[in-house]
Formats: structure tokens, C-alpha cells, sequence
């Protein structure tokens, strides 16, 4: 694996619970909670999805990346999706995301670090933002197991994170584990 440096493309926050978040010219994200002014940001899970099941959960879905190469993939197949569209804090560009082993550090911009904890598993409000993107955002592999184009982070130190900032992976020592959902 590369270990290469990737850019952030775009960046996006929403208050609410809605399905997209706006983009903006910059965000913060704060050790331990995630983006500054965001729905997601706390030290418990706030995906109700996950509230629901156990609100004193850890958040380890605190950062939400998407791969811009996923956008190119979904225009190849008759979806128009960008930044923001599906929920997501940051847009990587030139970063293999999903071969990331679970621990990775990434570091963005001047301070901020992210570690990531896993795979975001896509649900129905995909298909009832636009028709058909649930199956489309989903591939298998050769052995039939389900793979899910979507990373969750946690906030190892803060600062501020802008399009255009250098992202540098820091490995973790072995062995690694390959990203689950979470």
C-alpha cells in the first residue's frame, strides 16, 4: 500500500440530522467529539440508528470520508453525486480509503489528526435521496462478501481542515485489521 500523500478535495457540516451536509470553506473538528457544529460531533454515538440501540455507545463515527473517485464512479453509472450529497465531512482525492487498516492515522492540514475506526454501512435514506444509490454505493468482492465505499474516523487532535490540505497516512504497526463496519 502507498503510502502517499492524499488531498482534501471538499468539506462539509450540517446541524441537523438531514441527509446532506453544506459545504464550506473550512471546518473544525475538536479531539474526541468530531466536527465542530455538527449533528455527528459528541464522545457517544449520535446516528440515530445507533442512539437508538445504545446511546452510551462510543462515537466512532465522529468524521465521515468519502473518496472522490467514488463521485466518478457513481457518474459512470447514471448518478450525479458530489461533495455533501451523502452525508460526509471530508472529500479525499488520491487517498486509497478503503485498503486503510483500522488504526491509521490521518493527518490533515497544519494539526489535525483522524484515526480511522471502520466503514460507514450505508442505509435507506441513500435510496430515498436519489433512487437506486443504495445498491449502487455497495459492491461485492470475488468471495461475495459485501464492500462498503464509505470511512468513519474519530478525532485524535484538532484544528482546522480546509480543501486543498495535504492528508498524510501514518501506518500503524502490525498486524493489521482490515476495515469493518462500525
Amino acid at each position: 500500500m502507498s503510502s502517499a500523500p492524499g488531498r482534501v478535495l471538499a468539506v462539509s457540516a450540517g446541524k441537523g440530522h438531514g441527509f446532506s451536509k453544506s459545504l464550506r470553506s473550512q471546518i473544525t473538528i475538536l479531539a474526541g467529539l468530531g466536527v465542530e457544529g455538527d449533528a455527528h460531533m459528541g464522545e457517544t454515538v449520535k446516528h440515530r440508528s445507533r442512539v437508538a440501540v445504545d446511546p452510551s455507545q462510543p462515537n466512532l463515527r465522529q468524521v465521515h470520508l468519502i473518496h472522490a473517485e467514488l463521485f466518478d464512479e457513481l457518474r459512470n453509472k447514471g448518478f450525479n453525486v458530489g461533495p455533501g450529497d451523502l452525508g460526509q465531512n471530508i472529500v479525499t482525492q488520491g487517498l486509497d480509503l478503503l485498503s486503510l487498516p483500522r488504526g491509521a492515522l490521518l493527518r490533515l492540514g497544519a494539526e489535525a489528526t483522524i484515526e480511522v475506526t471502520g466503514l460507514r454501512n450505508p442505509c435507506k435514506q441513500i435510496d430515498d435521496f436519489m433512487p437506486g444509490l443504495l445498491k449502487a454505493v455497495l459492491d461485492r468482492d470475488g468471495e461475495g462478501n459485501l464492500i462498503r465505499k464509505a470511512g468513519m474516523t474519530v478525532v485524535r487532535s484538532g484544528g482546522a481542515i480546509r480543501p486543498s490540505d495535504v492528508i498524510i497516512i501514518d501506518l500503524p504497526d502490525g498486524p493489521w485489521h482490515k476495515l469493518d463496519r462500525v
